[in-house]
């Protein structure tokens, strides 16, 4: 049996400021879901990768992969139209995943810079016996929840939520395959509303009553959605640089 990942590319570059698919936008050079892919090929745990985007974009993003992603690893891409939702771009990458697979992860390309040995402590999880398994990292801020709003905006607190029982959750997210589709399968009716459709695949799965796993996160596995967040990128991706030993190549 083997490992495989989704790769979830099909959102928009709207709150990115940019004329183009998310995924499509550049950080040094390179598009975002390149970058993700070929985080998820060095982690080397995987043997395949679906890569699902917007139905326009299908042609365009195979052409990304047309020479292969990191030399040296036998991972094969298939690029798929997504869906109207994250997590019905999810369940068509599903639907195209070989039959060996029996571990899968779901990676988001927004998470580009995620290093290669998270990857790998996901999908050991998971080998491990732990069927649903989500990297995280402690929330730091202190987090009020609030009311509804007055007639001037203000929110009212209604409480202080104990930060340290709480977890900012990144990917990739790692599954057994059969869990993964129990869950798609009991949540597929909200799949095609933004408003009714989970944020992440461990939702899926927490409505089953499930147990999930956290594993520790990485700061580099950070989302870019705000241009403020592809700024960051571009100092997180130079420190990387700066850091990396002689004779170490970067991601191109």
């Amino acid at each position: 049996m083997t490992s495989a990942a989704i790769l979830t590319a099909a959102g928009s570059g709207t709150r990115l400021g940019r004329p183009v698919p998310k995924a499509l936008v550049e950080l040094a050079g390179v598009p975002l879901v390149v970058r993700a892919a070929q985080g998820l090929a060095a982690a080397d745990c995987l043997t395949s990768l679906v890569v699902t985007v917007p139905p326009a974009e299908v042609g365009t993003v195979t052409a990304l992969f047309a020479g292969g992603l990191v030399p040296g690893t036998p991972l094969t891409v298939q690029v798929v139209a997504g869906g109207p939702t994250r997590q019905a771009s999810v369940a068509a990458g599903l639907s195209a995943l070989a039959q060996d697979v029996d571990v899968v992860l779901v990676h988001d390309a927004a998470r580009c810079l995620t290093p290669p040995e998270l990857v790998r402590g996901v999908e050991a999880a998971v080998r491990g016996g732990h069927r649903a398994v989500v990297p995280a990292v402690p929330v730091t801020d202190t987090v009020k929840e609030v009311g509804p709003a007055d007639t001037t905006g203000a929110e009212p607190v209604r409480g202080t939520v104990e930060r340290t029982r709480l977890r900012a959750v990144q990917t990739p997210q790692g599954f057994d395959r059969l869990l993964l589709e129990e869950a798609h399968a009991a949540g597929a009716g909200r799949a095609g509303d933004e408003r009714a459709a989970v944020s992440d695949d461990a939702g899926l799965v927490e409505a089953l009553g499930e147990p999930v796993w956290v594993v520790p996160g990485d700061e580099r596995a950070m989302k870019i959605t705000t241009p403020r967040d592809l700024a960051l990128a571009h100092v997180l991706l130079g420190h990387e640089a700066a850091d990396r030993p002689a004779g170490h190549a970067p991601l191109p």
